[in-house]
């Protein structure tokens, strides 16, 4: 064959090969196999070879596992035992997680990686890039970031360097590492699509990069990197209607990462900053009764007393427009911007008071309401993020537990919690803490019914 012929047959295949803008044509001199040629007009092919070679060693595998109580009534009956001749059948299921993560400090062993990659396990295994499989502490968790950090022996351990996010731009190129569905270490490129991404359901606060990487089930927790071969991202969640990968995958930056772990680390919780008032969307009923456009910025509802935002000066009736210049299209926008900068920053809000605008500035505060995780309150509660309710509705007479977040077909999802209910008893037995909503499980082990307040309704949810 020819080598034009051999040309025409390729591009009639669809193996037209581009470089720099221009066709290569693949060298095939008499009697020889066709290869790759190593340089290109003089110039070396470009590789992220030599750049993984350091990366790669310090991202790992996580295969954490939980112990689920099986609730089967017929079965807790020692009769029906008996009968059916299975005396001692298990009473409990193991559930297994695969994610990522990625070794931040090799002198200590600090692994970061995803909350909900580890959230509620019972045993955490880590397996390094050398086949190295290691037994893993939890340091913390924070559930309103996704960020967790574990622990494992500092032997022989590689770390990875941070870069600075903030410096990122749409259309850098950036690398995914991680393990997609078990299948072991996988890379793959791409480039920022989008920076500043939220309003994602079922998470926390959030701050997204954007990026077109391929991000599948198993690259939780893992590395998002430039072309340095320095940490960008912590790969954290997809957009998919099928389930699979479709180029929109989101990672939480390194500087936000970075922050929450440093306050893991020091003190096993983390403290977000908070105005200290309650918001809500403007919608098009709103926005012609305060002759407005709908959508645009944030309605604050409640102020609470001796908060920073009482202490701005800010009312109920004002509408926030922007935090430190950035637009504010929605109360979640609002709670983002809170929730992910440091605790006593300064911060600049633009306000719109009747109609006229006004720009005011204050201190964030820590927030002062205790949240967690369902699963650490109760096993049948995994999936839901939970916090005392707000002082404002303790004085209208509502006291109980906050569901803030439920994510996707998980337990507490299935069972019929939704974000925003208010539980307010289990069993016909009021609450008024998180303490009283544990406790109260604890009592009840096999079944649980929740009185729950949903806007104007109440009702039962029965906990699976």
């Amino acid at each position: 064959m020819t080598r034009m012929n051999l040309r025409k047959t390729l591009l009639r295949a669809g193996f037209g090969l581009l470089f720099a803008g221009a066709a290569i044509t693949l060298q095939m001199p008499d009697g020889h196999a066709g290869t790759l040629p190593v340089a290109v007009d003089g110039q070396p092919l470009p590789s992220l070879a030599p750049m993984l070679a350091k990366v790669m060693p310090a991202v790992v595998n996580i295969n954490s596992k939980t112990r689920v109580r099986v609730r089967n009534p017929l079965m807790e009956d020692p009769f029906f035992r008996q009968f059916f001749g299975m005396p001692d059948m298990p009473r409990e299921r193991i559930e297994q997680s695969l994610g990522s993560g990625v070794i931040i400090d090799a002198g200590k062993g600090y692994v970061l990686t995803n909350n909900h990659v580890i959230a509620g396990a019972d045993d955490i295994a880590v397996t390094l890039h050398d086949g190295r499989t290691l037994k893993a502490q939890v340091v913390g968790t924070d559930p309103d970031t996704d960020i967790a950090v574990i622990r494992i022996p500092a032997q022989n351990l590689t770390a990875l360097p941070m870069a600075d996010s903030a410096q990122l731009r749409v259309g850098d190129f950036v690398v995914a590492l991680g393990d997609p569905f078990g299948l072991g270490q996988t890379v793959t490129s791409g480039i920022v699509s989008a920076l500043n991404r939220s309003g994602l359901r079922g998470l926390g606060y959030q701050n997204f990069i954007q990026t077109d990487a391929s991000i599948n089930p198993g690259n939780s927790g893992g590395a998002l990197v430039n072309l340095r071969g320095e940490l960008v991202g912590i790969n954290s969640a997809i957009y998919s209607p099928s389930g699979g990968n479709v180029g929109i995958g989101f990672a939480i930056p390194v500087n936000l990462a970075s922050q929450v772990m440093r306050q893991l680390i020091a003190t096993g919780t983390v403290a977000h900053g908070s105005l200290g008032l309650s918001a809500q969307d403007i919608t098009p009923d709103i926005a012609a009764a305060l002759g407005m456009q709908a959508g645009a910025g944030a309605l604050v509802t409640r102020v609470r007393a001796g908060s920073p935002a009482a202490a701005a000066g800010v009312a109920p009736g004002d509408v926030v427009v922007a935090v430190d210049g950035k637009p504010v299209r929605s109360a979640g926008d609002l709670m983002n911007a809170q929730g992910i900068l440091p605790v006593g920053s300064t911060v600049q809000l633009d306000l719109l008071r009747e109609g006229k605008p006004l720009r005011v500035s204050t201190r964030l505060d820590a927030d002062k309401l205790a949240s967690t995780d369902g699963a650490g309150v109760d096993a049948r509660l995994r999936g839901a993020q939970l916090s005392a309710a707000d002082p404002d509705a303790r004085r209208d007479g509502l006291a109980g537990v906050r569901v803030d977040r439920v994510a996707g077909g998980s337990r507490a999802d299935t069972s019929g919690l939704r974000p925003g209910d208010l539980i307010v008893g289990v069993n016909q037995v009021d609450i008024a803490s998180l303490d009283d909503l544990r406790g109260l499980l604890k009592r009840f082990p096999r079944q649980a019914l929740l009185s729950v307040v949903r806007g104007r309704d109440a009702l039962f949810v029965p906990l699976r």
